[in-house]
């Protein structure tokens, strides 16, 4: 019987990263859960069978229910009724199979009805989920809300409602509106306070609301009046419950088709102020994104996983002229690519989940006790190095998850055209990972001043002194070659102190950074697990270099007096 974890090894692998003994300490506080917890670890070994348990579950009923019932849930999608959105009937089925199987609130801890599980391990089962069915990761990853709530509301708020997303219920976050897309200081959604009944009330539209008719929503609302900025937001938690919130419209999508988009109408809605007033989009819809974004590259590994799939399936069925049409040249070519771009995003994925967890687990002790000396700085190593590589890994694998999707259909050549394949739906569905939580373009924005500080060098100089196997020295060398023309890139960029000019290139340096970080990570996998990814090193590497070459010869021939040839008329 098929299963989405044991059926791919890698994501094994990165269960059993040596850096995964720091992330499990950390999260289990020393174990102390074992006495109150019948199912909580005794140590290290038992929490990576634990985690293996819940995975392999996952695998389970991701192959087995989800993805039989993605084609349905397609083509059915939700629809709205009195208000209210009903989900596609296979939707509820997976649902309910997830609920059964315990795959809600997992992320919080055992006290609240959770598993506790590190966000290295929630991204994996993100992964494996998402490779079943993109839209319906949608909905179940939306859970990872209620670490926002855990992490910035009161006890009390998390007695209220942890408990019940440990149960299944929903969860959504209501950020944009039709004024406010990705600049969202410009939100309008007026939160009153009503003195008489100890609660806030919600007033405006929300609009491109994922999974918008959920249990529980944490809204961005303007709690200031007068105000027009970021300054004037406050984070809500709203109860479906409570009422004062319709589905005004669910909107009709390209792809995704299985979760639902809602433009929603907040009319008095009852309300609990969630932290601070003030601090809603500077504090609490970062740390909200942040996570987004993580989730958005789990979602977009596993659809390139099941792109690659399709692709390679389909190649070595297939037949023209006599022979399979894995053995041309110019298909074998685009699916080792696709096999290079989802190992080396996936362990840029993993890398970056890691660094989340330790340094938010450091948070998370920090309530309880004062951090050593050593621990502070730990955590403030690594919450830098989190903020550093999440726009690399959420962009880098939204577009790769594009890249592998459409090759998938050219492998198929005219039946990937055809609605019966599931390469055409795939390509649809990857079409919005580069788009929503933050597009492509603003995870460049928010890399550029690590690029532009030297944050991203100082990381590959640190990486390059890692040891590699021998056989993969030539490939090293390579990156040598690379880093050192990334280098001269960002140097030529600085000394044309010109904002536009580095605006202007300031893709193609993310692009350089990113591929040059990733053959680093994939030269440690292969380093390690040379039966695994050796393959994927050499194809990779030499993919980055032939692009970070491309790259740093334009970067370094372009000039201001260029600009204006490219500017629209």
């Amino acid at each position: 019987m098929a299963n989405y974890y044991t059926d791919h090894p890698e994501i094994g692998f990165h269960l059993n990263h040596p850096e995964m003994k720091r992330v499990v300490d950390l999260r289990e506080k020393n174990y102390e859960d074992k006495d109150k917890f019948d199912y909580a670890p005794v140590d290290f070994e038992d929490a990576i069978e634990n985690y293996k348990r819940v995975l392999e579950i996952t695998g389970d009923v991701a192959a087995n229910v989800i993805e039989p019932n993605s084609e349905s849930v397609d083509l059915e999608g939700p629809h709205l009724e009195n208000g209210r959105m009903i989900y596609a009937s296979k939707t509820v089925e997976n649902i309910d199979a997830t609920r059964k199987a315990g795959l809600w609130g997992v992320s919080m801890p055992r006290r609240y009805g959770g598993l506790n599980l590190p966000n290295a391990v929630f991204s994996m089962l993100s992964e494996v989920i998402s490779a079943a069915d993109a839209g319906f990761q949608n909905i179940w990853s939306l859970q990872s809300c209620i670490d926002t709530l855990y992490e910035f509301g009161s006890e009390e708020q998390r007695q209220q409602f942890i408990p019940r997303v440990c149960k299944g219920e929903m969860m959504s976050m209501d950020l944009t509106e039709p004024d406010a897309g990705s600049d969202l200081q410009r939100v309008m959604l007026k939160a009153t306070r009503d003195e008489e009944n100890d609660c806030w009330r919600l007033n405006g539209v929300k609009r491109f609301i994922t999974n918008g008719d959920s249990d529980i929503h944490l809204v961005l609302a303007r709690s200031e009046e007068g105000t027009k900025d970021g300054r004037g937001l406050s984070m809500f938690i709203y109860d479906k419950r409570d009422g004062g919130v319709d589905v005004r419209h669910i909107e009709h999508k390209l792809g995704i088709h299985g979760s639902p988009t809602c433009e929603l109408t907040y009319k008095n809605a009852k309300a609990q102020l969630c932290g601070s007033t003030r601090l809603g989009l500077i504090k609490y819809v970062m740390a909200l994104m942040n996570g987004a974004r993580l989730g958005i590259a789990a979602q977009s590994v596993g659809l390139s996983q099941e792109a690659y799939n399709e692709a390679l399936a389909y190649a070595n069925d297939r037949q023209q002229f006599g022979q399979k049409i894995i053995e041309f040249p110019a298909v074998y070519d685009m699916l080792s690519r696709m096999k290079a771009k989802l190992d080396a995003g996936r362990s840029m994925l993993y890398q970056t989940a890691r660094y989340v967890d330790i340094y938010k687990c450091l948070e998370d002790i920090q309530r309880d006790r004062a951090l050593t000396a050593e621990e502070k700085q730990e955590l403030k190593k690594y919450m830098r190095l989190a903020d550093t590589l999440t726009p690399v890994a959420k962009g880098m694998n939204s577009e790769y998850a594009n890249q592998n999707a459409y090759d998938a259909v050219s492998v198929h050549g005219g039946s990937g055209f055809i609605m019966e394949y599931k390469s055409q739906r795939l390509m649809r569905d990857a079409r919005i990972f580069s788009i929503y939580e933050g597009t492509t373009q603003l995870q460049v924005v928010a890399a550029i001043r690590y690029i532009t500080n030297g944050t991203y060098l100082g990381i590959m100089q640190e990486m390059l002194e890692r040891p590699v196997a021998e056989e993969l020295r030539p490939l090293h060398h390579r990156v040598e070659t690379m880093v050192k023309l990334y280098e001269q890139s960002v140097n030529y960029v600085k000394e044309a102190d010109n904002q536009e000019v580095q605006d202007f290139l300031a893709r193609r340096l993310y692009d350089m950074t990113a591929e040059i970080l990733m053959s680093l990570l994939i030269l440690d996998d292969a380093t390690r697990a040379p039966e695994l990814f050796t393959k994927s090193a050499n194809v990779y590497v030499r993919m980055a270099e032939e692009n970070v070459i491309g790259k740093s010869t334009y970067v370094k021939q372009f000039i201001a007096e260029d600009l204006p040839a490219f500017r629209a008329e």
